[in-house]
């Protein structure tokens, strides 16, 4: 039993990720409590199984490599629950599952390396794409002619977040607030570029892994690790570091409301 309960934790673990990109509650049908079975244990067993079923349905597609055998994950399941004979000892089980997470994470991550290296590839041969010496590549989408800010202030921004398949992981923009920061507390590629905009301008930054959330990632799995990242930001303002109240954690993304769907505005690493 100790075994299974540490089996059932560990694909929980590996499920955290998905929780955090799929917040939709599914609607009850009746807020009446239904009886649909003989008894109320055998409804309530029921309904367990069917929440239990339904959540473990979407965060199955979390899984690294995106593939299980449905079948095979209820027998196995089943037969933990039953205490009958299985096709594995628990602790057989749980290291092959870890095996298998570790080898799967690491071919989704190369997966993700390589997809991120080729797309700066291409783009940097785009016209109006500028390269810098350590990777980072923007596009001037509005020229400004304001001052510029130093890495020693603080900045007013409007900005949105995209993964390269288009995916929009966080936005000021969509929550209608822009957002003000200190600039040497977030991720390296933003510290470099942002300095470079004028106020009143309005760029496009391709963002390298190692210049963003690096290979682990960050907002619960919503930026994957190793994943190059395009954000456009329009500089709204600039304010000396010592006129903005101290920050008492440096360590978190810009406003993840879009990727932690919390109401707390936090800032770029």
């Amino acid at each position: 039993m100790k075994k299974t309960v540490l089996i059932l934790a560990a694909i929980s673990l590996v499920f955290a990720s998905a929780e955090a990109k799929d917040k939709k509650q599914i609607k009850p049908i009746s807020q009446v409590p239904v009886k649909v079975l003989v008894n109320d244990v055998d409804s309530m067993s029921y309904a367990l199984g069917l929440n239990v079923g339904t959540d473990f349905a979407r965060n199955l597609k979390a899984i690294p490599g995106g593939k299980s055998n449905t079948d095979l994950l209820i027998k196995g399941f089943a037969t933990a629950m039953k205490g009958d004979s299985a096709l594995m000892k628990p602790e057989a089980a749980m290291e092959f599952f870890k095996g298998y997470i570790t080898k799967a994470q690491a071919k989704d991550a190369e997966v993700k390396k390589t997809a991120g290296e080729k797309f700066l590839a291409e783009n940097k041969t785009k016209d109006s794409v500028i390269t810098t010496a350590s990777g980072l590549q923007y596009k001037v989408l509005v020229a400004g002619n304001g001052a510029k800010p130093q890495a020693t202030d603080s900045v007013k921004v409007n900005y949105q977040g995209f993964l390269i398949d288009g995916t929009k992981f966080d936005s000021s923009v969509d929550r209608g607030e822009p957002i003000t920061f200190p600039l040497n507390q977030v991720i390296p590629g933003w510290t470099e570029g942002v300095q470079l905009m004028s106020v009143g301008s309005k760029y496009k930054f391709f963002v390298p892994y190692k210049l963003g959330y690096g290979e682990k990632g960050a907002g619960n799995g919503a930026i994957p690790g190793y994943s190059t990242l395009i954000f456009e930001v329009e500089l709204l303002g600039i304010k000396p570091l010592k006129q903005v109240a101290p920050v008492a954690d440096t360590k978190q993304p810009v406003a993840p409301k879009a990727v932690k769907k919390s109401t707390t505005t936090k800032r770029v690493k």
